[in-house]
């Protein structure tokens, strides 16, 4: 006689050996095709991309009504949905989860979807690319969470209205916060600068390495990683010397006043127009900045492309070099600082620093004006 509970059970342990075995295979096909995209990395927003993704999404959502069909679920289902007894509460269980599992597929392939149709567009930086997707997975996931919270509750806008104040409260806690997020996307579309330009932010200098909705942060040339609040870069000025492509370089040189200063302003542009670490378009200028105390200073001014540190600072140490052996080729002299220093005397006149009491004015007679009568 065969038992009924044995049924039962042989019937369970299939029903969960064919649950594995669908697991597995959605497992295995969404595995695969991350390998696939991380090995083709120049089919990453290609339509094939888009289509591996569809399928991965079919596959997922297939798997899930497998599981459902296996486990006999649709009556529960149906069940639950028309009625929000505690009776069925495992049914409603199941379908929460089978909602955020249909999300998380879904969100994925919207991801690839928004890749695809921006990623040829040299308007839209990868950054806001980023930003896009991530919108979009949280109204996304904010709908599904919806979705299940209904499910639970009969009284769902008396529940919204408490999330609402809730809010409020949570936003007037968390104002500075909330504050460097509105930053943050006034940022990201504004785009005043991406991710690897050399910017200075306030006091702060260095390459941008990642944008977040809350932070933005920079290494420094000294090595240092600093996360700067979205609220208080918008509040500076923004420097961005790697925009434009190219960066205008000057270094200022003193010649002596004997010197003809349009004569070394000609040798110094002479010397740095040969200079491979400097572009020869827009030529190189030499401009009068001002009278020194010691010199007639000039300003070397030069440009240079892909603008960073490392770059600006090789130019600025060749034009330099340049310039000072081509004026000690010519005999300019680039004169050091010179100070004449002077006292002033008890009787109002001056005397000069360091050196003897002045001598008293010879009269008319040959003597001196204190001489004593002999």
């Amino acid at each position: 006689m065969v038992d009924p509970l044995a049924v039962v059970e042989m019937t369970t342990a299939s029903r969960a050996l064919m649950t594995l075995l669908v697991v597995g295979i959605v497992v295995a096909v969404r595995y695969g095709a991350r390998r696939w995209r991380r090995r083709d990395g120049a089919a990453e927003r290609s339509a094939a991309t888009v289509a591996l993704s569809a399928g991965v999404t079919l596959t997922t959502a297939a798997g899930i009504v497998a599981v459902v069909l296996l486990w006999d679920l649709i009556g529960p289902l149906q069940r639950s949905y028309r009625s929000l007894g505690l009776e069925d509460l495992a049914g409603r269980l199941l379908l929460s989860v089978v909602i955020l599992a249909a999300t998380y597929a879904l969100t994925g392939f919207v991801g690839r979807v928004i890749g695809e149709f921006t990623g040829k567009r040299s308007t839209i930086s990868e950054h806001q690319r980023e930003i896009v997707y991530r919108l979009t997975q949280v109204t996304l996931y904010t709908l599904a969470l919806l979705v299940v919270v209904g499910l639970f509750t009969r009284n769902l806008g008396s529940l919204l209205v408490g999330a609402g104040f809730l809010g409020i409260v949570v936003g007037m806690a968390a104002r500075q916060t909330l504050g460097a997020v509105l930053a943050g996307f006034v940022l990201m579309f504004s785009r005043p600068f991406e991710i690897g330009d050399w910017v200075e932010i306030g006091d702060r200098e260095g390459i941008v390495t990642d944008i977040t909705i809350v932070t933005t942060r920079i290494q420094t040339f000294d090595g240092e990683y600093v996360m700067l609040p979205n609220d208080e870069v918008s509040g500076q000025p923004i420097i961005n010397r790697t925009r434009k492509g190219r960066l205008r370089i000057e270094v200022e040189v003193g010649v002596d006043y004997d010197n003809d200063p349009e004569r070394a302003a000609e040798i110094a542009r002479d010397a740095v127009r040969g200079l491979d670490e400097v572009l020869q378009v827009p030529t190189p200028q030499v401009v009068g900045k001002r009278f020194g105390d010691s010199a007639i200073v000039l300003g070397v001014r030069v440009w240079i492309d892909n603008p960073s540190a490392r770059r600006m600072w090789r130019a600025r140490t060749a034009v330099i070099e340049a310039v000072t052996d081509a004026y000690g080729a010519e005999g300019i002299k680039i004169p050091f600082p010179q100070r004449e220093l002077m006292g002033r005397t008890e009787e109002g006149g001056f005397a000069i620093a360091g050196g003897d009491r002045p001598e008293p004015a010879p009269t008319p007679d040959g003597g001196g004006s204190g001489d004593a009568d002999d």
